[in-house]
């Protein structure tokens, strides 16, 4: 028997190479298998005979091989497999293209099911290109029934991965990790049988009770988790930190920016957190551009004018030093000691603070933390990957949240409990976690159920709007004209593409295809740069500052550019295969230009003649902000994969829809239920495994 860690090359059928193809999907192990649902079922569960055929329509036939030829086409060199199917009612013509190989695999006389479209041309009925199978074997599972779809990635079919997860579903161990009381009350089928009907129906009632029990289940898990957090906080408490009013707006008054009512707001909200005793735990949400950075700053030096010490961990290098750099300088005057904490450097503003070796640096400055010289730090994840002490850290403030797992953030409030008494009373830091992913209220209750929530829905006044466009292919050239004319005026450009490497599924367009093709053939006398997730992070980081230095004119890379990079003389924003990312990714995208003084565009490249993709796309052309974009979203794509694999935001919902109140109110009754039964979990095992095993791969909020 498998169990769910087991991996993919111990299953029959899969050698080296399968296996690379499949994880270019995400599939290493048994339980990425059983979790890889499919995303739409043809249904050939009633048989026709050749006589009732029609055309337009999609059936399944059963009959028996009269002829079969290969034939090659001389005007487009095409290789056609021609074939005449027959059952007692009549004769079909059958046509493939480009497989050659069917000739060898179906002979005359065997019996046959195909599975496919009926067309009308010129000779009559007839099939092109049908899936089939040859019904010697036994039963057929390509071509009746209720038959499963996945995604694909290239040189994987269909039928192999109908193959595997079939084998992975009759020899898997899969436990039920469900208490027995939730099963009951919610009338849900036991996961193992869920996983059964949800790959391999018998009919479309099946799918519908197997997308119950899973979507409750991820549902249900956020929900707990939500749970487990609050009960964890409602037993803690935080060191209050009082408003210290007249200063705060003495800050405020000396910037050389007046802020807008919705950062007024949220600070306010945010200073009432942190002078009560309990833990503040708020969300800011903002759109890209907004101004989250200055109401974070207003909450530290708060912080720092209470004595106490605030730490703002983000998720890139290039986004720490910018940080560091521009609340520097926006608090020179208010005398508050500072500092940078990267994996590659270590910064502070202290005036007596003087270069040694690197690692006499390092720990000069650490020491200067854990004696609380230093108020406000700034950092990636080495904040809490080095052997750092804080003195008294009453404030943490993450960043692009999203972008750290539970157990993360876990880390960062530990080392705050550093001394005896704060270990006593259970302490815990304010907690504030920041996103410029646009997320709608009442989504975000949903899933940030332990957060209370502020919003910056206004963007600072002055700000050009971007000017987007959905560009067809017919005019690509005139847009390589159009951004060489701004690179004339010493402009610069980010393109981003979906892929690293162009061996993936449909043709979509890579970062290394597209690199090579604009250097090589469109700007070869353009300094062009590359990126994407892969390289280390001194070559990334060696890549991004030749692109501020306005060294490297085009940029060109994956969605890593997404979060972190301020470059204000990027004016053009340029997206290859555009259809393949959401819009809240797209509107994070545009967000990377029209930060300085040239006017700034976003273009949109799609092949797509989808109409619910083109007017998906037309939507960045009339709307500004992210939250509009997001509804629209959500509406034409559904939350699986606005907010799933494509952003990191959000748990990975697969299969549940945040939309399903109903299914959502269960599953956060059932976790209070939980809860108020037994807070440690110990009673639920299983409930605890799962839980652990999430925080673990960052699958929550991660």
């Amino acid at each position: 028997m498998f169990t769910p860690e087991t991996k993919i090359t111990e299953l029959s059928g899969v050698g080296e190479t399968i296996a690379k193809r499949l994880k270019l999907i995400g599939l290493s192990t048994v339980r990425d298998l059983l979790y890889y649902y499919p995303f739409r079922y043809d249904d050939f569960s009633k048989t026709a005979v050749i006589k009732d055929l029609k055309p337009n329509t999609s059936v399944n036939i059963t009959g028996q091989v009269e002829l079969i030829q290969n034939t090659r086409s001389p005007r487009k060199r095409m290789h056609i497999t021609e074939a005449l199917i027959s059952d007692d009612s009549g004769q079909l013509k059958v046509i493939w293209f480009n497989q050659p190989f069917i000739a060898k695999n179906i002979h005359e006389g065997d019996k046959i099911s195909l599975a496919g479209r009926v067309e009308n041309d010129y000779s009559g009925i007839i099939m092109k290109s049908p899936v089939y199978e040859k019904l010697s074997a036994g039963t057929a599972v390509h071509t009746q029934g209720i038959i499963p779809n996945y995604h694909l990635t290239a040189n994987i079919t269909q039928k192999q991965l109908r193959f595997l997860i079939s084998q992975v579903i009759k020899q898997s161990a899969i436990s039920e990790w469900l208490p027995k009381q939730i099963l009951e009350s919610q009338k849900l089928l036991p996961l193992a049988e869920a996983l059964k009907k949800i790959h391999f129906p018998q009919n479309l009632n099946d799918i519908e009770i197997a997308k119950k029990r899973l979507a409750f289940d991820e549902l249900f898990i956020i929900q707990l988790q939500s749970q487990l957090i609050k009960n964890e906080l409602r037993q803690s408490q935080a060191t209050p930190l009082p408003f210290p009013e007249e200063a705060i707006r003495d800050f405020v008054s000396s910037l050389p920016f007046k802020l807008t009512d919705a950062q007024k707001k949220a600070s306010w909200e945010i200073l009432l957190d942190m002078a009560k005793q309990e833990p503040m735990t708020r969300l800011l949400e903002g759109d890209v551009g907004s101004g989250k950075t200055i109401v974070a700053l207003i909450a530290m030096l708060a912080a720092s004018l209470n004595n106490a010490q605030a730490v703002l961990m983000v998720p890139t290098e290039i986004l720490a030093k910018q940080h560091f750099a521009s609340i520097q300088k926006l608090l020179q005057a208010q005398n508050i000691n500072i500092c940078l904490i990267t994996h590659s450097e270590q910064k502070t503003n202290l005036p007596d603070f003087t270069e040694k070796s690197k690692a006499k640096t390092k720990q000069a400055l650490f020491d200067k933390i854990k004696s609380g010289e230093i108020k406000i730090i700034i950092g990636t994840h080495a904040l809490i990957q080095e052997k750092l002490e804080f003195a008294n850290l009453d404030l943490a403030i993450i960043d692009e949240q999203h972008r750290f797992g539970v157990e993360q953030r876990k880390i960062l409030i530990d080392k705050s409990r550093n001394t005896k008494d704060k270990k006593q009373n259970n302490f815990t830091p304010h907690l504030l976690s920041m996103t410029a992913t646009p997320i709608p209220r009442s989504l975000a209750l949903t899933i940030y159920g332990d957060l209370d929530i502020s919003i910056i829905n206004e963007m600072p006044p002055g700000r050009r709007p971007i000017i987007t466009r959905v560009v067809s292919e017919d005019n690509r050239e005139k847009a390589y004209a159009f951004i060489r004319n701004l690179i004339a005026q010493n402009q610069q450009v980010f393109v981003i593409c979906p892929l690293i490497d162009i061996s993936d599924k449909m043709g979509i367009k890579s970062v290394n295809e597209e690199f090579k093709k604009l250097d090589k053939e469109i700007f070869p006398d353009l300094k062009i740069g590359m990126l994407h997730g892969r390289m280390k992070a001194k070559d990334k980081d060696a890549i991004i500052q030749d692109f501020i230095n306005n060294k490297i004119k085009i940029l060109v890379s994956t969605s890593v550019i997404e979060v972190g990079v301020d470059i204000p003389n990027a004016s053009v924003m340029m997206i290859e295969a555009a259809d393949h990312f959401g819009l809240a990714q797209l509107h994070q995208f545009r967000g990377r230009v029209g930060r300085g003084e040239h006017q700034s565009y976003c273009l949109l490249f799609t092949e797509s003649d989808n109409p619910n993709t083109l007017v998906r796309l037309d939507a960045m052309t009339k709307y500004a902000d992210g939250f509009s974009l997001a509804k629209i979203d959500l509406k034409h794509r559904g939350p699986g994969e606005v907010y799933g694999a494509l952003q990191k935001g959000f748990p990975e919902l697969k299969i549940a829809s945040l939309f399903d109140y109903t299914l959502i109110k269960a599953a956060r009754e059932e976790a209070e239920k939980i809860i108020k039964e037994n807070a440690t979990l110990n009673n639920f095992s299983s409930l605890k495994e799962k839980i652990k095993l999430l925080e673990k791969s960052d699958y929550l909020r991660g």
